[in-house]
């Protein structure tokens, strides 16, 4: 259960003395997460999750509480963050930074349709837009420079066969040039877990402690190399034709970005290997953490490498079928 710093009845009592949302009626632990201690909170006006922060810097937090309080004021079905009497989204709570977040409906599918795909495809379009009016700016905390120190660290412990693909992809992502590509904020984390779906519509987006500024392109890539993905890691062309076509209808895809599609699924993919090779190899002392299987990702970065599919550029997209092509450079799918 992710309840890494315990909380007693009384001092939430206490602490909710704070706030306008009446008086705590009762609370549990989530167990979900990795990195923060999250509770379920009733109280006599209606359910909120508490997060108390446990790794991330408090003053980097507020960039974050600021973000979802903008989304949601954009109409975004993200967890609003709910201000004390002070007018403070960020309190401290049992030592800890702590905030509190509408509760927000729904529940996970981890086998979505491509009707649910193409959702997923138009809400985080709107999130991407909307996000261009935030003000605030902070750097995507698992950015190229992160991907950089990370595989330096993680090198060592890999096998020979993992270490010429690492060296390989780094080599190939050094040789890119996304300076020209649409920036602004980035989820950075959407996988199938991180959206609570109410019937067909979605209810939540959540868990955004990994968002930043960086190329939009990236986040998509992460978004379908999860959404899209087969068993196997290669992707299923209705689920990306849909995804990719309803996100295209609300923010169309520029040359540049149909040009970098390819490497940018290719950088995602190292993204989600590192952080999952580096729990694997790497684990911190005392930390809990949920430990992921990264050969997942290794494999799905292997198989990018061999062909993708490409992003829509007629003006009616998601007609038709989607069409894989094959990179120019690269690694071969044997790399491994």
């Amino acid at each position: 259960m992710s309840v890494f710093t315990p909380v007693s009845s009384d001092s939430l009592a206490g602490w909710l003395g704070h706030y306008a949302i009446g008086r705590l009626v009762d609370f549990e632990g989530i167990p979900a997460g990795v990195q923060n201690s999250n509770f379920f909170v009733t109280t006599t006006l209606g359910r909120y999750v508490l997060t108390l922060f446990e790794a991330i810097p408090r003053s980097e937090l507020p960039y974050y509480l600021y973000l979802m309080a903008h989304l949601a004021h954009h109409g975004l079905p993200v967890p609003a963050p709910i201000a004390n009497r002070d007018d403070e989204y960020l309190g401290t709570l049992s030592g800890r930074p702590a905030a509190l977040v509408a509760r927000l409906s729904g529940r996970s599918d981890m086998a979505p349709t491509p009707a649910r795909c193409a959702r997923v495809g138009a809400m985080l379009a709107g999130l991407h837009l909307a996000g261009l009016s935030y003000r605030r700016r902070q750097s995507h905390p698992r950015g190229a420079e992160w991907r950089s120190q990370t595989a330096a660290r993680l090198r060592p412990s890999l096998p020979a066969a993992d270490r010429r693909l690492l060296d390989a992809e780094l080599a190939f992502q050094e040789r890119q040039d996304y300076s020209q590509l649409p920036c602004g904020v980035i989820h950075a984390d959407l996988f199938r877990d991180n959206v609570l779906w109410d019937g067909e519509h979605i209810g939540g987006v959540i868990d955004f402690y990994f968002a930043g500024h960086d190329v939009l392109l990236f986040d998509v890539a992460v978004t379908v190399n999860d959404w899209c993905s087969t068993a196997d890691g290669e992707l299923d062309a209705e689920r990306c034709t849909a995804l990719l076509g309803a996100y295209h209808a609300e923010r169309p895809f520029t040359g540049a970005e149909r040009t970098f599609w390819p490497a940018l699924l290719r950088a995602a993919a190292l993204r989600f290997w590192l952080s999952r090779a580096e729990d694997f190899h790497l684990p911190k002392s005392g930390e809990l953490v949920m430990v992921k299987n990264p050969d997942e990702y290794r494999d799905i970065l292997i198989r990018r490498a061999a062909h993708v599919l490409e992003l829509p550029s007629d003006p009616n997209p998601g007609v038709g079928g989607a069409r894989a092509v094959a990179p120019k450079t690269g690694i071969r799918p044997d790399a491994s």
